[in-house]
């Protein structure tokens, strides 16, 4: 016999149901998804940028044009756009390379052999003699060579410097760099170093004829964009630039650059999927992966004369997070600790997973200034380098043996998930960093 049920107690019923679904709707909504760095994903990213496929990503290269490539192909999928204006993930820009072809000295009518002789300039050519204004500095047996150039690289401007014979072994090592050619973003600007290596010191007059050969190349920066709710800025970034492909060693000629830093790359490109996926940023993320790095952060100067640097609230640099840290690993610590309180906002947010991030261990090495974030640093922007490998015990750094097999790759996807998590109030728009001090910052050089 079928049962008949009250009216009443089949709409109270419905009512109770319906209540319920509401209920666990709203509680769904009310739960953040939470997304994942995927192992397998980021050991897939670094086992390709660090691949012999790509020889090295070396500046200039194509290895370097397909890892631009990949990049942006990882953005896309993350979700990300370009920058405004951008037709695409990339860029571009020009570098000249200004390089000496001739060199001819002479001091007070004694002819300088080339040898003794260092030219850093971004002109195209160089004629002085004496009714040219040149500033002379004169560098005794006894001064601090690495201070007084540092001074007049600082100050710019056109510079003749006479070097005492007991620094011939420092002028050795500048007129090797020097003789690579300077990079420049711009050419014949006056900005110019003549070092001479002689007994001279009292100068009467000045001969000076150098012709350089100028070259154009070509660059690119992949920048994607996660937009936010707010106009103020979070920038994740790393550089993808390695140091190629050494013909003349013997044996291993790749310098794959694993941990330095496909590590670093890998990194933000998961993190971008990562946000993506969380899908509720309120400020806007941007994700750079800079070129030009190992030959003195082109990448990041170009980025930082194109973007308002004001509107950008923290840099979260990822650079050499390969290797276990010196606190275990999964840990990971940050260059410039004292500079800003970005570590210890990110302290707070890591203080639930019973980690956090640590001030640099190897002061020494003044690693604030040995990647790209100083030069946002120089614009007071709170960016800083987030690293984990142990500088002083690494067999690997610059070396044909950094690729994927010398890598933790468990270690370094939970040194990229913490990472995630102590950003999560920068994202979100709840945590501002104090500024950089910009007067405590040491600045670019004018000539080198």
């Amino acid at each position: 016999m079928k049962k008949i049920i009250p009216l009443a107690i089949l709409l109270a019923a419905t009512q109770v149901a319906c209540n319920d679904s509401s209920k666990d709707a709203v509680e769904q909504k009310a739960v953040k998804k939470v997304p994942e760095i995927n192992l397998q994903t980021v050991t897939n990213d670094v086992t390709y940028l660090a691949s012999d496929e790509l020889e090295g990503r070396g500046t200039f290269t194509p290895g370097i044009t397909k890892a631009a490539e990949f990049i942006g192909k990882r953005f896309k999928e993350a979700g990300l756009v370009p920058l405004d204006g951008a037709m695409g993930y990339e860029q571009d820009f020009s570098l000249y390379n200004v390089k000496p072809e001739s060199v001819a000295v002479n001091l007070n009518g004694e002819v300088i052999s080339a040898e003794m002789v260092a030219v850093a300039t971004s002109n195209e050519s160089l004629n002085w003699d004496d009714s040219t204004s040149v500033a002379l500095t004169v560098i005794g047996k006894d001064d601090d060579f690495l201070e007084k150039i540092g001074e007049l690289n600082q100050r710019g401007g056109s510079n003749l410097v006479v070097i005492d014979p007991a620094h011939e072994g420092m002028f050795k090592r500048y007129q090797a760099y020097f003789g690579g050619g300077l990079n420049k973003f711009e050419i014949n600007t006056d900005n110019t170093l003549v070092m001479v290596v002689t007994a001279i010191t009292d100068v009467k007059s000045v001969a000076v004829n150098v012709t350089n050969t100028v070259k154009t190349q070509s660059l690119s920066n992949v920048v994607g964009v996660l937009p936010g709710k707010s106009k103020e800025v979070v920038l994740f970034s790393a550089h993808y630039d390695h140091l190629g492909v050494d013909e003349q060693a013997e044996g291993d000629k790749i310098y794959n650059g694993a941990d330095d830093d496909a590590s670093g790359t890998a990194a933000i490109m998961n993190l971008a999927q990562y946000y993506r996926d969380q899908g509720d940023n309120q400020r806007t993320l941007v994700f750079s992966a800079f070129t030009a790095e190992e030959i003195g952060g082109y990448g990041s100067k170009y980025f930082s004369n194109h973007i308002d640097s004001d509107n950008i609230v923290a840099m979260v640099n990822i650079e050499m997070i390969g290797k276990p840290s010196k606190f275990g690993a999964g840990t990971f610590w940050m260059t410039g600790f004292d500079r800003s309180n970005l570590g210890s906002l990110m302290n707070k947010s890591l203080k639930a997973m019973n980690t956090e991030v640590h001030p640099d261990p190897y002061p020494e090495q003044r690693l604030f200034y040995r990647s790209d974030n100083a030069t946002l640093a120089r614009l007071g922007v709170p960016a800083h380098s987030f690293s984990s490998t142990q500088l002083d015990k690494d067999k690997h750094y610059h070396k044909a043996s950094d690729d994927v097999a010398s890598l933790d790759l468990a270690s370094m996807t939970k040194v990229i998930n913490s990472i995630a998590i102590a950003s999560q109030s920068l994202v979100d728009g709840k945590a501002t960093p104090t500024r950089v001090d910009t007067s405590k910052v040491n600045k670019n050089g004018l000539i080198f």
